[in-house]
């Protein structure tokens, strides 16, 4: 049980530095297109493709999961170890598959992990929106 702990540990932190990694990648993308007054379509255009960005960040970890699920053999094929994951990590949790009982702590790891990154990314959004509708002389400078 202590190695599960362990990978699942592990697997946060891979999901932390992915996450900050991309988010770095975002801000520096997002300080070469916030210049002067952004106009409603330029502006939403922006948050689009942030939006995606952010998506692709949380199908990357998703899969991350998915693949240590079926690499270990908690989880026989990829195609269902992806849905596990994506449900356990977004913490929707229909229940329809379940991990075998001796990796149930490390599902429920998943998805307090995607909790936290969901929330960092909401912050991140929040943050980046807060900037856009600042006077023009601070968007996104610090």
């Amino acid at each position: 049980m202590f190695l599960r702990l362990l990978i699942g540990w592990g697997l946060m932190a891979v999901c932390v530095v992915t996450h900050v990694i991309g988010v770095l990648y975002a801000v520096r993308w997002l300080r070469t297109r916030i210049a002067g007054a952004l106009h409603f379509w330029r502006g939403t255009w922006l948050l689009i493709r942030l939006a995606e960005w952010i998506v692709i960040l949380h199908l990357i970890q998703i899969a991350a999961w998915a693949l240590c699920y079926v690499w270990t053999g908690a989880m026989a094929d990829l195609q269902s170890a992806v849905y596990f994951s994506a449900v356990t990590y977004t913490t929707t949790g229909y229940g329809d598959l379940v991990l075998p009982e001796d990796w149930r702590l490390v599902g429920a790891i998943e998805a307090l992990t995607g909790i936290l990154m969901c929330g960092l990314s909401t912050g991140f959004f929040f943050a980046v929106m807060g900037r856009m509708f600042q006077p023009d002389d601070k968007a996104l400078d610090s």
